[in-house]
């Protein structure tokens, strides 16, 4: 595949390139990286074509956006397109030298509370533009009304409500206006899908885990349902958050916790197939999901250059349709995945 080649997200007649990248990792995710090496990773991949990038608040507790902003900016605005989420206010702390990092191995000393108001989605936005240092963003994404943040149903209903009196509206106002090509949501759960658009017409969603060479469950009723709509797909963790990237090794993460033994089991088979044809499993597994036709880009992350320079040959890798046909007969694929031609 073509990592320059474009596709266009849902009905906002943005196009980007099917191979984005990801920021989460940059800021701070795992491990403290150095500027000089965010900036070189920025630069590899947009020396390989890749002209869409996500980023978010939370990453790092604003680190990431900083980040990404400083490399941007210094290229034209027309080459690249960017989204941001929204949801979390930042502000500064009442104790600067004592901030928990939270999940984060560095970032900034900033804290956060969640905000799905009317007032909440233009602050993080406006709040996210001077971060960035760019006067628009393409895309907008709601972040992260999941159980895993918001707790029981109490939690998600309360978000959806002040989405519903006011948070909606200024996501419409920002697209009427031209401010942005349109407004998603962040997905880590697939029930998500279905509960968002049954009260929301959304243009997309960025789903972070639950369609990969993994997992294809949202083929039963979630993706059919964004196609009739014709709601579009982002593929934020096409690697399952790292063992579809590193096989089944001692330490590997699926579904961002030690992945369990029979997940290990199953990618472990997976990966005997790609190895019989001679294909490396990250490869497959990067560009699975682009034989959806909701799917309009992936966007892994990468921490250094050489991530980067892997991402790009990955994607570029030739599959034989051999390879998918064995994985269907071996039941390690559901066969009415749509795969790539």
């Amino acid at each position: 595949m073509d990592p320059a080649a474009t596709r266009e997200v849902g009905r906002t007649g943005l196009p980007v390139t099917l191979l984005g990248m990801g920021s989460a990792p940059i800021g701070d995710l795992w491990e403290r990286l150095p500027e000089r090496q965010v900036e070189a990773t920025f630069a590899k991949a947009y020396e390989g074509g890749v002209r869409y990038f996500d980023t978010a608040p939370w990453y790092g507790n604003t680190l990431a956006e900083h980040r990404l902003g400083h490399f941007l900016r210094q290229r034209p605005r027309s080459n690249f397109a960017v989204s941001t989420k929204v949801g979390r206010v930042y502000s500064r702390p009442s104790d600067a030298d004592n901030v928990p990092p939270g999940i984060w191995a560095g970032g900034l000393p900033f804290v956060l509370r969640f905000d799905y108001s009317y007032e909440g989605i233009m602050r993080s936005y406006e709040d996210s533009l001077q971060r960035l240092g760019l006067a628009r963003v393409d895309l907008l994404v709601i972040h992260d009304i999941d159980f895993g943040y918001q707790g029981e149903d109490t939690g998600i209903e309360r978000c959806f409500k002040q989405l519903e009196g006011g948070g909606m509206r200024a996501l419409e106002q920002l697209k009427g206006a031209g401010e942005i090509k349109g407004f998603g949501a962040g997905i880590n759960e697939q029930a998500m899908i279905g509960r968002y658009l049954d009260r929301f017409d959304l243009d997309f969603f960025l789903v972070a885990m639950p369609y990969t060479l993994a997992d294809q469950a949202p083929l039963d009723d979630a993706l059919p349902r964004c196609q009739e709509r014709g709601v579009g797909i982002i593929i934020g963790s096409p690697y399952a958050s790292g063992i579809l990237a590193t096989g089944p090794i001692d330490g590997a993460r699926y579904a961002y916790e030690p992945a369990d033994e029979d997940m290990c089991t199953k990618i472990g088979k997976i990966q005997a197939v790609c190895d019989r044809h001679g294909v490396p499993l990250p490869a497959v597994a990067l560009q699975f999901p682009l034989g959806h036709p909701s799917v309009a880009a992936i966007i892994p992350g990468a921490v250094s250059p050489a991530e980067a320079e892997q991402n790009l040959g990955y994607f570029r890798t030739q599959i034989p349709a051999e390879l998918w046909a064995e994985l269907k007969a071996e039941n390690l694929l559901r066969t009415d995945a749509p795969v790539p031609s």
